[in-house]
């Protein structure tokens, strides 16, 4: 059973930074393509950043130069650091894996499995 479990957020102020982690067990992280999406409150759940089986990234413009995604092969574990946060990065942030589909890296219908979410609130 393929499971994954996001943790790390929380509150921060506008310009600090929080490191977001996905913790992937009953699948390989490190041959899957795995993703970040967040959800705002009335909005759709959006793409943030992607890395496919061979490590190569790529970012929505919002967040680049500021969000880094990578994978902790050891731990099996998804990551993103976000720097430079602002109230717009407020959102539930969550993790994706497996593509069971072609079409668009941050379209949510691609993706096969997801987490449960977790909460990043930014302030001004």
């Amino acid at each position: 059973q393929v499971r994954l479990e996001e943790s790390g957020g929380g509150s921060a102020q506008a310009g600090g930074s929080l490191r977001l982690s996905c913790l992937v067990s009953g699948l390989s992280g490190r041959r899957s393509s795995m993703a970040w999406f967040r959800q705002a409150p009335g909005k759709e759940r959006e793409g943030v950043a992607y890395i496919d089986s061979l490590a190569s990234t790529g970012y929505t413009d919002s967040v680049k130069g500021r969000f880094s995604i990578s994978k902790d092969n050891a731990k099996n574990t998804l990551i993103l650091q976000m720097n430079s946060l602002n109230p717009e990065d407020t959102a539930m942030y969550f993790c994706a894996a497996e593509r069971r589909s072609l079409g668009s890296w941050f379209s949510s219908q691609v993706y096969k499995y997801w987490g449960q979410g977790t909460q990043v609130t930014v302030s001004s």
